[in-house]
């Protein structure tokens, strides 16, 4: 497609010289001979001439190329003749890693994207630029500025040295104590998000040895037209028109929440999910499908007011479609079975969310389930794990395995390592731990790692490759960890107004809140816990019954009118409370071991 459009605006422009920049602007291959007189293929860029590097790097997807990826090759195309690293910097979600990957496997290269932190030392910077010397393979800092400046400086040095031997094309040189061959094809190219939560200014010297390019607003529409195509969509720029009116519509007019994104791996969630619906139903309305996936990735994160405006937004972009029935397959009655394992209420705005956490599982690997205390997130997964696991004989369902931890109850060295510093040996952390359990499993059992604890960029940051589509977890010992097709990162938080947009733009959200499961549900759940004596009796039941239903609501709206609270709680947890100081008049008609009631 990019190669069609290319023709087309050079016959649009009258090209005829080779010598054109519309022309020479473009990543072109040619055979040609070598210093030695021996055949090559090189990879040409405006005044750049690189060598084919021949790598198989695996049947793997690639990206659709816009201007904005044209300027960015453009760019660090420019870099390598000049002997230079690229820095691709921009928001979060604009494709910088992406297309630096992209150009490596254009020019047939190896690229190793690692993840920076602020735990990283100059030995694990020094470790690997050896190997990319020795090798000649790129390599990508992801969010390069979250490492602290006192290691920056020593980059520098390093970096220097190292560009200065690749210019005179040295074949040997001595670094830091290393005797190693140097590959002049070796690059070090660094992404950045300038601005956010926890990143540094970079040293002037530095800076000097990286050519900037500036990553915006990528071209949604282009990208979703070819994406739809590549699923096999016949409407694909009709669709990708809608798809991007959509979100700017939305973006407009709902109201503005710490946990929306509208950007790019919104865009992606949705075309990714367009395509798994079309595979299901090949002969269904493309116009349906679409309908549904953008139903599904957006719908789950809404607020109860927004989802009237986005229902109606639906409604004026598809006229006439009708909503498409979902399928689950048997999941809904394993949904309520689960429901009564766990005592709660099988109400539909709680049955909603939790097929919504599914939809979401399919489509994203990291996930949040966000809102306030009590609003029924541990039991959300929870019963949706238990449904899941009751069908892991049928094609549609794997056995969930949960693994549980608070990532705030404990330092962050102690979640993803850190070295002794006394023996410099390296102690691997909690999370590395279950990562690696959770690869070893070869089965096709799903594993949901649940971090259930406050997000903030002290700890998440360092999880960025994790959640986007690289899916490696990398360690300050140098080792990434490649996450399995069956694993999932997931995070229950009570808000992400602390978390930066690189992370929340990572991750799929299903919003639960308690005003729409409502206060009954709560009350039907506590009296299935009264003491067996208690329940025995219809008359006691039916009068507490009576007063929650006279009560309840009115009590919450009269402390909402008129009570003035120092600390702000929900009309959940109030009658929560209210129905456990019940529960300590019970405690009579216990039954214990030393304890029989009559």
């Amino acid at each position: 497609m990019h190669a069609l459009d290319v023709v087309g605006q050079l016959v649009e422009a009258k090209i005829d010289s080779p010598e054109a920049f519309e022309w020479v602007m473009q990543l072109r291959y040619y055979w040609e001979p070598d210093e030695e007189e021996i055949d090559q293929v090189w990879v040409k860029c405006v005044v750049t001439r690189f060598p084919y590097g021949y790598e198989y790097l695996g049947n793997t997807g690639r990206l659709v190329i816009t201007p904005l990826t044209d300027k960015c090759y453009m760019t660090l195309m420019g870099a390598l003749q000049l002997n230079l690293g690229g820095a691709p910097a921009g928001p979060a979600g604009t494709g910088k890693t992406e297309s630096t990957k992209d150009l490596a496997k254009a020019l047939a290269k190896y690229c190793i994207v690692f993840n920076c932190s602020d735990g990283m030392d100059h030995l694990l910077v020094q470790r690997y630029f050896k190997g990319l010397g020795a090798t000649g393979s790129f390599c990508c800092f992801d969010e390069f500025n979250r490492i602290n400046e006192e290691v920056l400086s020593v980059i520098a040095q390093y970096l220097l040295q190292l560009f200065t031997a690749k210019a005179r094309m040295e074949p040997e040189i001595t670094f830091e104590g290393s005797h190693i061959k140097m590959k002049p094809t070796f690059c070090v190219f660094i992404t950045m998000n300038p601005g956010y939560a926890g990143r540094k200014e970079l040293p002037d010297n530095l800076v000097a040895l990286f050519r900037p390019v500036a990553m915006m607003v990528p071209d949604y529409a282009l990208i979703g037209e070819i994406m739809l195509y590549s699923f096999g969509f016949q409407h694909g720029r009709e669709l990708a028109n809608k798809m991007v009116t959509t979100f700017t519509l939305a973006s407009e007019q709902l109201s503005s929440q710490c946990h929306y994104d509208y950007g790019m791996r919104a865009v992606r969630t949705v075309i990714n999910n367009a395509g798994i619906l079309k595979n299901q139903f090949p002969d269904m309305n493309e116009y349906q499908l679409l309908m549904r996936a953008l139903r599904d990735v957006n719908v789950p994160k809404f607020l109860l007011p927004d989802l009237p405006l986005f229902e109606n937004i639906i409604v004026d972009l598809f006229p006439g479609i009708e909503k498409p029935e979902q399928k689950y397959f048997g999941l809904v009655e394993k949904i309520e079975q689960a429901c009564k394992k766990y005592n709660v209420q099988f109400v539909e705005g709680f049955t909603c969310k939790v097929l919504q956490l599914y939809d979401t599982t399919v489509v994203r690997h990291g996930l949040m389930i966000v809102g306030p205390a009590g609003a029924g997130k541990t039991m959300n997964y929870k019963v949706l794990a238990d449904a899941m696991s009751a069908l892991k004989d049928t094609e549609y369902y794997e056995k969930v395995h949960v693994d549980c931890l608070n990532p705030k109850s404990i330092t962050k060295d102690q979640m993803y390592g850190f070295t002794e510093p006394s023996t410099q040996e390296w102690q691997d952390g909690i999370l590395a731990k279950i990562v690696i359990d959770c690869t070893k499993d070869e089965t096709e059992d799903k594993h949901w790692i649940m971090f259930d604890g406050p997000v903030d960029a002290v700890w998440i940051e360092d999880m960025n490759t994790v959640l986007d589509d690289n899916k490696k977890l990398c360690l300050n010992s140098g080792q990434i960890i490649q996450l399995t097709p069956h694993m999932s990162m997931m995070f229950e938080v009570e808000d992400l107004l602390v978390a930066s947009p690189a992370t929340v733009s990572r991750c799929g959200m299903v919003y639960m809140e308690p005003e729409s499961i409502g206060l009954w549900p709560l009350v039907l759940s506590w009296m299935n816990t009264l003491p067996e004596r208690v329940r025995s009796s219809k008359y006691i039941l039916d009068t507490l019954e009576g007063l929650f239903r006279d009560h309840l609501d009115d009590g919450c709206y009269f402390l909402r009118k008129n009570l003035k609270e120092t600390v702000d709680t929900m009309d959940n947890n109030v009658a929560q409370s209210v129905m456990r100081l019940f529960s300590c008049f019970m405690l009579p008609y216990i039954e214990t071991e030393i304890k029989k009631v009559t």
